[in-house]
């Protein structure tokens, strides 16, 4: 498992070092020519020092070169070294450190030459009126070592201030990420049952969004359980009456010896058969279409061809408009199957004994619309009859109150919306399955 706060210790480790390094570097090539110029500069002015001197202490023409001694002294001065040549070339004088061979050439300026293996940086100024030459020169070895010495005498601090730093960071990073911790200590001291918004307080911006997803997950898990909860409950009580009434009409079946009633009770226990096998049936599907993704999967599928599959075996007087047959939808075919299905049913259990139910496409041609001739629903119960186990004053004997919930659920899952209304000639209810949008989901 990665540990955030190492991950963000390293990525500030290796950041501080990439420019650690980048400060050395650039410290050291300014530094390099900074200290060029500056031994350059000292090169040019004992040269000419030298040379204003030659007039009052060097014979014309000396037997043997002299020597210059130089004072023992602690750092660059005593590596300085300086020849004086006559312009016929004789040495004529040198310093105690300076080699015996001549350190540069006639040109005057600065110079580089290797001298028993050594590189030397020299400057000569020529001195026509004295007839001198003089040289004075440095290594360059030295010259880097001195720039050597003066990067290693910037890094032992930060040797030394690194670790320092690291705690530093590591700690602050710590800090940083205690909003984090105390999330986590208040989540892991909840029950399973606690499903309340965290409290973000004072968290950094950067976290607030976090907090905020969790807060809505924990929402949307609150909602589903409390739509589970009321799932179980109102079938509970849904399925309490029919097996009640199985129960009942069982001991009458059991306990009488006339015909007659014996067949009343068995046509009762048949109604509440079919009336618990069409609840758990709804159930079922409910929880299908609650688990299944609000995106499914769509395909041209044909109306026609569901309507008849549904006619066949929903029972009823159906009329389907030939139009629908040509008419072809994108959708997930059994969600779109569900929702049609539980509208004919819907539609056929309201209606009147023999009443037509009629399938139909809109005026304008992207909705599908199924039309009955029952009661109807009030204008005050519409938003009303959406809800799970909602069964409003024109109640069926047989209904449950899911009918019209699992169309809205199933519409919503196919990206549709379900529209309901009186029906325009006669009592009855109209509803209309219609795609969101622009109208590219539906294709005729």
């Amino acid at each position: 498992m990665t540990s955030l706060r190492r991950r963000l210790f390293l990525i500030l480790l290796f950041a501080t070092g990439v420019i650690w390094f980048t400060a050395v570097v650039w410290i050291y090539q300014v530094s390099r020519l900074e200290v060029e110029h500056v031994l350059d500069s000292r090169l040019q002015e004992a040269a000419r020092m030298v040379d204003s001197l030659v007039a009052g202490h060097m014979p014309a023409s000396p037997a043997e070169p002299l020597t210059i001694p130089s004072h023992e002294t602690v750092g660059y001065e005593r590596q300085l070294s300086c020849q004086i040549w006559s312009l016929d070339g004789r040495l004529i004088a040198r310093s105690s450190g300076a080699p015996d061979e001549q350190l540069a050439g006639p040109a005057p300026g600065f110079t580089e030459r290797v001298i028993d293996g050594e590189r030397w940086r020299i400057f000569t100024v020529d001195d026509a009126e004295k007839g001198v030459r003089v040289m004075v020169g440095d290594r360059l070895g030295l010259r880097d070592q001195l720039i050597a010495d003066l990067i290693k005498g910037l890094l032992w601090p930060t040797l030394l201030i690194a670790p320092l730093l690291g705690l530093i960071t590591w700690v602050s990073i710590g800090r940083g990420l205690r909003p984090l911790d105390d999330i986590t200590a208040a989540l892991k001291g909840r029950n399973a049952e606690d499903m309340r918004p965290i409290d973000v307080g004072h968290a950094p911006t950067e976290i607030r969004p976090v907090a905020d997803a969790l807060n809505a997950l924990l929402a949307k898990v609150e909602a589903a359980r409390q739509q589970e909860r009321d799932v179980t409950a109102f079938a509970a009580h849904e399925l309490k009456t029919p097996l009640a009434g199985l129960k009942t009409q069982t001991q009458i079946a059991l306990a009488t010896d006339d015909p007659a009633i014996r067949d009343g009770a068995l046509r009762q226990i048949l109604f509440s058969v079919d009336r618990t096998t069409r609840l758990v049936r709804q159930l079922l599907v409910l929880a299908r279409l609650d688990a299944a993704p609000v995106a499914a999967p769509a395909a041209a599928v044909s109306v026609g061809e569901i309507l008849d599959e549904i006619g066949a075996t929903g029972g009823g007087c159906v009329v389907v408009d030939p139009a629908l047959h040509a008419h072809r939808v994108v959708a997930d075919r059994e969600i779109l199957g569900v929702a049609l299905r539980n509208l004919h049913e819907n539609a056929v259990q309201h209606g009147p004994t023999g009443g037509a139910v009629r399938w139909s496409l809109s005026s304008d041609g992207k909705g599908i619309v199924v039309e009955d001739e029952g009661p109807g629903i009030d204008v005050d119960e519409l938003p009303l009859v959406r809800q799970r186990f909602y069964r409003g004053r024109s109640r069926s004997p047989v209904g449950s109150g899911l009918g019209l919930a699992i169309v809205e659920v199933a519409t919503a899952r196919i990206g549709w919306s379900l529209y309901l209304g009186p029906r325009a000639a006669g009592p009855g209810l109209r509803a209309e399955l219609r795609a969101l949008g622009d109208g590219d989901a539906i294709a005729s």
